[in-house]
């Protein structure tokens, strides 16, 4: 997910003061509302969204919202309108090619480099693989209850704990860019049952420390995760 921690302290353009912690807490606190409203389906793709509307939903001034709007734009979850506003991406069959194309050889080396700082962990260090664990164990609860909201954030983040066990700053910052969309596209398929066996498989062969077997399951996840999205979106 975005660290939100990164905006402070920014100093914008056309103007050399640091913007006020307050403000920039609600800048914030807007852009995650509307990313959250966005990928969980509140905000439809197409949609246009008006910043006077948006505002009072949010309860907020407008000037927060604008440049969360603006902030949207930039992770590809908004896109301008030719002459004002802003509307919901409409994802298209080329945007999920060109997603996949990117986020396949980052997970796969994510996998690996993962696998690799397992392998080279002291022994009786706290385990790297927790976190690892709970997503998995959050998702497979969230399949029991029907809640596929809820199992498409836990998987999206057991991608994301993969990342950070990576420990690789340039790969997670890459990583990071595409996370939302990737929420934002888990959340318009349904999760099949060999996925979510195949997450498993990730999780063993990065437990075991082998690189290549966790980077060819990661290779074959993300396939056929491409060809789940395909098939639901565009096929049907």
């Amino acid at each position: 997910m975005v660290d939100s921690s990164k905006d402070h302290g920014r100093t914008f353009p056309g103007g050399s003061a640091v913007e006020a912690p307050e403000r920039i807490s609600l800048g914030v606190r807007a852009r995650d509302a509307v990313r959250q409203r966005i990928v969980d389906g509140r905000y439809p793709q197409g949609a246009r969204l008006v910043e006077r509307e948006v505002a009072e939903e949010l309860r907020m001034s407008r000037v927060p919202v604008r440049e969360a709007l603006r902030a949207l734009v930039t992770e590809g979850l908004l896109e301008l309108l030719p002459h004002s506003g802003v509307r919901v991406r409409r994802l298209e069959r080329v945007d999920v090619e060109h997603l996949y194309e990117v986020w396949e050889p980052l997970a796969v080396q994510a996998s690996r480099l993962a696998a690799r700082r397992v392998a080279r962990a002291v022994p009786g260090e706290l385990s790297p693989l927790a976190p690892l664990q709970a997503s998995l164990d959050r998702a497979e609860r969230a399949s029991g209850d029907g809640d596929g909201a809820r199992e498409v954030a836990a998987h999206t983040a057991f991608h994301e704990d993969i990342v950070t066990l990576a420990g690789n700053p340039l790969l997670a910052r890459t990583m990071e860019q595409l996370s939302w969309q990737l929420q934002l596209l888990f959340g318009m398929r349904k999760e099949p049952a060999h996925m979510r066996a195949q997450h498993e498989m990730m999780f063993r062969h990065i437990a075991q420390g082998d690189e290549e077997a966790a980077a060819a399951s990661t290779l074959l996840h993300v396939r056929d995760s491409r060809a789940v999205a395909i098939k639901a979106l565009f096929e049907d």
